[in-house]
């Protein structure tokens, strides 16, 4: 009987599943397979957070194949070799990939596989447009995103997903698939060994039927409030969809057909669906920004070497509170408002004027949502450093982000519970608040929260300064 093999990496799903409904149309039997190999994707290996989730997304998706999905670890090439020798298949399929490093991998295994006799297909699940398939008037990459999403909306969004094949009596049997050396996910040590992920999970259930109840919640409740209220990280008014989409577990033309009859909100929602596809347009046009700055200007730019500062950004004991609000929902869930991002990364590299690069690395080891497109352009824009770039003397104030944001200190007071008892008007900035506030809020500035590490109005003035230095 003819033999398909469908390799899954972040498609982890089975609606709108173009290689999976390929294979079924093509053979009699279908070998489901996963192949871990994070060091393929070198120097971008997945992060801690990603893997607690990779972990149960695999669980979920065995679990609708019946326990049929065959996991593996190892070179993906060593191991496709010898499943196709094993299994007789007579062909591969799969979903494409954009980064750097898989898209070089995958060119070698599909030249590779094709001179063994093997038939290879692959297919577009991850994104509206490829990123080949956009090109400006010039016949050139789009570096500015309102003329790319003009162009995108002008063509029309994808917006009628596959339906899931029917895969009885198609898969291969589980005794056939645990001969071929089936690890399970338990097998692959994606999950901590200590446990620091109470937080996430309780945060976060990373299955295809909470993908599809959030989006419907989302859709039906949430989006009306979404122009305005995604602004605010106090009001959850936001989709909570970036990880489900990052790993597959719900498709981009899947989210584009659900909002099709949707009501007010919906333009803005789907533009924010088209910077992940700009994202995506960037990467694959311009590889090296994952990694360097898009403007070569911002390879002399002075930043500076400070760990200590480093780690106070990281754990949270910055002394400004909505800085620290955000880095500490970003430790303990896993996941970071948007607006929140913005004024973490501007503080980071412009306040306390250090490499983009850190944070970009920072929040691809802690983000369930980490995403090398979506991370290398949001801190490059944030930076300045990137196509489409925030202006550098653009720098986020987070007192005055807080105020306008976080009026009633709602966000910060959940996240920093210590400063819960301050007035809202000092709230953003306790260190200026008069000594008796400070008592009657049972706050010491040093003690049970951190004075500010660095000046707000003179670090502005420094990252000017350091900007005057290249433009």
């Amino acid at each position: 009987m003819s033999v398909g093999i469908l390799w899954f990496r972040r498609d982890l799903r089975l609606h709108d599943n173009p290689a999976l409904n390929a294979a079924v149309a093509q053979h009699r039997q279908i070998l489901p397979v996963y192949l871990h190999a994070p060091d393929e994707e070198s120097p971008w290996t997945p992060g801690a957070a990603s893997r607690w989730w990779l972990h149960h997304a695999l669980v979920d998706l065995s679990h609708q194949l019946g326990e049929r999905l065959l996991i593996q670890r190892g070179s993906s090439e060593a191991c496709l070799r010898e499943l196709i020798v094993r299994s007789g298949a007579t062909a591969v399929y799969w979903n494409r990939l954009y980064e750097p490093a898989i898209i070089r991998r995958d060119s070698h295994l599909k030249k590779l596989l094709r001179d063994l006799g093997v038939t290879v297909h692959s297919y577009n699940a991850a994104l509206l447009f490829e990123p080949w398939e956009v090109t400006n008037r010039q016949g050139a990459p789009f570096r500015v995103f309102t003329p790319y999403w003009k162009h995108l909306c002008a063509a029309t969004l994808p917006d009628k997903p596959l339906a899931a094949p029917d895969l009885a009596r198609r898969l291969l049997s589980r005794r056939r698939i645990d001969e071929l050396g089936n690890l399970a996910p338990a097998g692959l040590g994606l999950q901590p060994r200590i446990a620091w992920d109470q937080g996430i999970a309780a945060a976060w259930q990373p299955s295809r039927a909470a993908a599809e109840a959030r989006l419907d919640e989302f859709l039906a409740s949430d989006l009306r409030h979404y122009p305005q209220g995604r602004d605010y990280p106090g009001q959850d008014r936001v989709s909570f969809l970036s990880p489900y989409l990052h790993f597959g577990q719900l498709g981009p033309r899947e989210v584009a057909g659900a909002s099709r009859d949707a009501g007010p909100g919906k333009a803005d929602f789907l533009r924010e669906l088209g910077w992940r596809e700009f994202a995506y347009h960037q990467l694959y046009h311009f590889p090296h920004t994952s990694d360097a700055p898009m403007d070569p200007r911002f390879e002399a730019f002075p930043w500076r070497e400070d760990p200590a500062q480093l780690r106070a950004w990281q754990q949270a004991r910055t002394g400004i509170p909505l800085v620290d609000a955000g880095m500490r929902q970003l430790w303990v869930s896993g996941w970071m408002h948007n607006r929140v991002r913005m004024v973490v990364a501007s503080f980071l590299t412009k306040n306390l004027l250090l490499p983009w690069q850190a944070g970009a690395r920072w929040f691809w080891d802690t983000l369930v949502d980490a995403d090398l497109a979506s991370n290398s352009l949001g801190w490059q824009w944030t930076a300045g450093s990137g196509v489409d770039a925030a202006p550098y003397f653009r720098i986020f104030n987070p007192v005055l982000q807080g105020a306008r944001f976080d009026p009633r200190g709602t966000y910060v007071k959940s996240w920093v519970p210590e400063l819960a008892k301050l007035p809202d008007k000092w709230l953003h900035r306790p260190w200026e608040a008069p000594a008796p506030v400070l008592t009657a809020a049972s706050l010491k500035l040093g003690e049970n929260y951190p004075r500010p590490i660095v000046d707000l109005k003179a670090s502005r003035q420094r990252a000017l300064d350091a900007w005057g230095q290249i433009k």
